[in-house]
């Protein structure tokens, strides 16, 4: 058990490391690494995962919330469809072979990154007067339901946040200002980890002592990551974070591959 905790608080630096020096990307890491660290089940890791999305998400967002940075609308509109898909996402989870699950995690870190990278140059202030941050009509709040539908479901069986595609749908389909979009796109991903969460714990219970290291150890990695985004250029870091996360998916994709073949 001492062993386990041990590994448990191990995983937890690099998930706060990413998120310290980026803002972004640490759930994506959390799941893999509470499998092949700390060695829990798949399950348990989405879970675990999820609360520490949920946890770190609402903060943000309501420090954005004081600066006026969240669009209520939006949120509302994202999150009950998202709610619905992540805990449809959780149940999911269990039907599915878990190297097929993790094969299909590696994919989705590879896309992740792709977009990251087709998001850097996109104009970064969109927003006009006929655009959903603005009037948000009845066209808004379709449009926004289906995205949190299909982002809620990968939140629900992967156990990951998905800003990655929360952010870039309300800048470049709504029409969010960038500001405005990181900060609904917080108060989105908390509601919506918390659907998931609801969906996982109805299979099992979660040990709480492990999550209490993962998150001592996330905690760690979050002040090492913002002293090391003040003294490593963004554009270094941003090229590291990018490495180990593609790195992480191949692996992923190439053993659990050989495991199923």
């Amino acid at each position: 058990m001492i062993d386990q905790a041990l590994r448990s608080l191990l995983a937890g630096v690099p998930i706060g490391l990413q998120l310290g020096a980026t803002g972004t990307g640490g759930a994506i890491l959390g799941m893999p690494l509470m499998v092949y660290i700390a060695g829990m089940s798949l399950q348990q890791a989405a879970a675990m995962s999820l609360i520490i999305v949920a946890a770190s998400s609402l903060v943000g967002a309501w420090e954005y919330g004081r600066r006026g940075l969240v669009k209520t609308k939006a949120a509302a509109a994202f999150s009950w469809t998202g709610m619905v898909g992540s805990w449809g996402g959780a149940f999911g989870h269990r039907l599915v072979r878990e190297e097929v699950l993790l094969v299909l995690f590696g994919c989705l870190l590879l896309v992740v990154r792709a977009i990251m990278a087709r998001r850097q140059g996109q104009p970064a202030e969109p927003d006009d007067e006929e655009s959903c941050a603005v009037q948000f009509p009845r066209t808004c709040w379709l449009k926004v339901g289906a995205i949190g539908l299909v982002v809620g479901t990968i939140n629900g069986i992967f156990g990951v946040g998905g800003g990655f595609m929360v952010v870039p749908a309300l800048i470049l389909i709504l029409r969010f200002p960038a500001r405005a979009a990181i900060g609904t796109s917080l108060t989105i991903i908390s509601l919506i980890s918390l659907g998931g969460v609801i969906g996982h714990l109805q299979f099992g219970g979660i040990d709480w002592n492990l999550l209490a290291y993962v998150l001592l150890g996330s905690l760690t990695g979050m002040l090492l990551g913002v002293r090391a985004g003040s003294w490593v250029p963004s554009a270094v870091m941003s090229r590291v974070t990018s490495a180990i996360t593609i790195s992480i998916g191949i692996v992923l994709i190439v053993v659990n591959g050989i495991k199923l073949w």
